[in-house]
């Protein structure tokens, strides 16, 4: 086919519009191809997004399947100042008595005295070399630190002193050491430090030293930096407690964990017991299952909408070049038309819709407290329009929290044994098959179009499409031919009677 094209020379007649009407019948077969392409496109995308609601319920449905969630702790302390506590879900309810006699330190190794050196004129932990800063009593080569963990383990490493290092490149490689030692040198006292970075006493046969010198230049550490190995002041400590009064603990850590109560140390109260108090929290249960109900509830008025939906047949999905003689907001009134029904009497999601009404119908037989959902107040409404909505009686559903939060646990959840799943366990039977119905019909948005229904359909109407243009082309190219033809024929006619005329009317 020609880039250009000049009809109607001979004839007079505007043979590019011609051609041009003739086009856009032939045309109306790629526009019903293109209007089908979006019309399942449209389907596709509305079956992702309750896919996409799908997935956010059963996102929850992960909490309502933790005990975590049924059994939050309250927990209170008579002298915080000495003792707190929180609580996991293991941890019974009732008083704890605890007596702190002492808590958890880190060992230390300080300066005896402030740092001086002979010559020591700047910034002794800034860009001062060590040289400069202790001139010819700077102790040069190699000192080791061992430190101890609570495996018996002594870990040791080794740390070069060199003229031209300044005593900030020397502490900051003992801090990047994985000797867990906090070193750094104090300008106001001018003193340095290294403590280590976890409290206890690890090192039980030794004085209590938590940080050893070694090495062929310990005396850069005493004598240049005039440290010494702890004494029983400066060692690390475990804390010590006694639970309720028979039980004394020790722990490296100014914390403890014991009965799925987490105890933390702040002081000590000898003589002085705390009680620790410790009740179930049903508000934090009552949030989530609240939670749960509303996401459930608003996926199901999303299916009974998709499902109820009215399909307006007389607006069907506009092709591009419809859009183009349209403004933006009729396209948007448009598409919101042509997008109703998409869904409309679906079986899929129907069929999911009554499963998932049967899930909160049917018993719950696994030895649990209770058996069904009214029970701890959550029923279906009465209202047949609802579609199967959940409504709570809000004091019955807080107070079941309160007095039994496992026996709730156990209606809702169960376990994963065939024959004792709870309601929420068999809801998500019921939404994972209804969501592998959907992929198999409209994938995912990472699927290949080939890997589902609705995309190899999509597909096959590009190809279609394709083919179909191709086809035009020709079809276009032919009546170019054809008015072509009738264009030469009639200017060769014209030519023909002007001969004619010419020579007759010189007779």
């Amino acid at each position: 086919m020609s880039d250009m094209r000049i009809g109607g020379l001979a004839t007079g007649m505007d043979i590019d519009k011609i051609v041009s009407d003739l086009m856009k019948v032939e045309k109306k077969p790629l526009e019903r191809m293109e209007q089908d392409r979006e019309w399942k496109t449209y389907q596709r995308d509305a079956y992702r997004e309750v896919n996409t609601k799908f997935s956010e319920l059963e996102n929850m449905m992960l909490d309502m399947n933790l005990e975590r969630t049924y059994t939050s702790k309250d927990t209170s302390s008579t002298n915080p100042g000495a003792v707190t506590a929180t609580g996991t879900p293991s941890a019974g309810e009732g008083n704890y008595n605890i007596e702190v006699e002492r808590l958890a330190k880190a060992g230390f190794v300080t300066s005896g005295t402030a740092i001086t050196g002979a010559d020591a004129t700047g910034n002794i932990d800034g860009s001062l070399k060590l040289s400069e800063a202790f001139g010819a009593d700077l102790n040069e080569g190699t000192f080791s630190l061992t430190t101890y963990d609570e495996n018996g383990a002594k870990p040791s490493r080794e740390f070069t002193v060199n003229a031209d290092d300044t005593l900030n490149d020397i502490l900051g490689d003992i801090n990047d050491s994985d000797l867990g030692i906090r070193a750094f040198y104090d300008k106001s006292s001018g003193q340095v430090m290294m403590e280590r970075t976890r409290t206890g006493d690890f090192n039980t046969d030794n004085g209590g030293s938590e940080i050893e010198f070694g090495g062929t230049n310990t005396a850069f550490l005493t004598d240049n930096l005039d440290l010494s190995m702890a004494d029983s002041s400066s060692a690390g400590q475990d804390s010590k407690f006694t639970y309720n009064g028979a039980m004394p603990i020790t722990s490296h850590e100014n914390e403890y964990e014991l009965n799925g109560l987490n105890f933390q140390f702040h002081g000590t109260n000898v003589g002085s017991p705390a009680r620790v108090n410790v009740t179930n929290n049903p508000d934090e249960a009552f949030d989530k299952v609240m939670e749960f109900v509303e996401k459930y509830n608003g996926i199901v008025d999303h299916l009974n909408e998709k499902t109820q939906e009215k399909r307006y047949r007389d607006y069907q999905p506009l092709t591009e070049a419809q859009k183009g003689d349209m403004e933006e907001r009729e396209i948007e009134l448009w598409e919101e038309k042509a997008k109703s029904g998409m869904l409309r009497s679906d079986t899929v999601l129907t069929n999911a819709m009554s499963s998932m009404r049967q899930n909160w119908y049917e018993p719950v037989n696994n030895g649990g407290q209770y058996s069904q959902a009214s029970e701890i107040g959550i029923s279906t409404t009465s209202n047949y329009l609802d579609g199967g909505k959940l409504e709570v009686d809000e004091e019955k559903l807080r107070q079941a929290l309160t007095e039994d939060p496992l026996a709730v646990k156990q209606l809702l959840s169960g376990s994963d044994v065939e024959g004792e799943k709870g309601i929420v366990r068999k809801l998500d039977e019921t939404i994972s098959r209804a969501t592998s119905q959907i992929e198999e019909k409209a994938g995912k948005p990472t699927s290949i179009s080939n890997n589902f229904m609705l995309g190899r359909e999509i597909e096959d109407i590009n190809q279609e499409m394709d083919d179909f243009q191709a086809r035009l082309t020709e079809i276009e190219d032919r009546y170019w031919r054809e008015f072509g033809a009738m264009e030469k024929a009639i200017s060769k006619m014209n030519q023909q009677s002007a001969y004619l005329s010419q020579n007759l009317g010189g007779m």
